[in-house]
């Protein structure tokens, strides 16, 4: 049993909050403007530092015998781009991931109330791959939590999460811009609390 990863939504559908800590599948950074600033450093945007590609002793990547080293290079190859990854290649990018997450959690939200008799509330589903349980607040903050298919609820978990931490370093924080449709809740005090609460869980392995 294990836990996967950690996405907080606010009341706007938006990502605020990203954390992972057992994930086996690469996941790519999101796309320029694709997610709100600040929900994490691990799948921010990056950017291409081009000043080293244009300061290479290589005039072309066609030409052979511009090199001060002595290396013969082939024609057509250029060794500064590394041969291509298929597992990242064919990665999904951040920002689709949580789309996709957030999706599926307001789709059978909406099932359940249109398919139940009487007032019920969508908690948590499972695969045979993950397990993925939400907790939501009052002011419409969803946590959600991955983790393994034979890991028992979580939902406890998401709540000492949000009356710990999450009141301790972001309700409280006049420095973290709660709804402001432009700036994620990631800090460091908020992170390192998270970890530790993770981490010291049973289920945690």
């Amino acid at each position: 049993m294990t836990i996967y990863s950690l996405y907080i939504f606010d009341r706007h559908c938006a990502c605020v909050y990203y954390q992972d800590w057992h994930r086996t599948k690469y996941l790519k950074p999101a796309v320029e403007g694709g997610i709100l600033n600040a929900v994490s450093r691990a799948v921010a945007p990056q950017t291409v530092d081009t000043s080293s590609a244009n300061n290479s002793t290589f005039s072309s990547p066609r030409n052979t015998l511009s090199s001060t080293t002595g290396f013969v290079v082939a024609i057509g190859q250029d060794p500064t781009v590394p041969l291509p990854d298929p597992q990242k290649s064919n990665a999904l990018a951040f920002d689709e991931e949580a789309k996709l997450v957030y999706g599926v959690i307001l789709s059978l939200r909406n099932m359940v109330k249109k398919l139940s008799s009487r007032d019920e509330q969508f908690t948590s589903y499972r695969t045979s791959a993950y397990r993925l349980d939400v907790y939501e607040t009052i002011s419409g903050y969803k946590f959600v939590c991955l983790s393994d298919p034979s890991t028992d609820g979580l939902r406890f978990v998401l709540r000492q999460i949000y009356s710990g931490p999450f009141v301790n370093f972001v309700v409280r924080n006049p420095l973290v811009p709660m709804d402001s449709r432009e700036q994620g809740i990631d800090n460091d005090y908020f992170r390192t609390s998270v970890d530790r609460l993770v981490r010291g869980l049973s289920v945690f392995a």
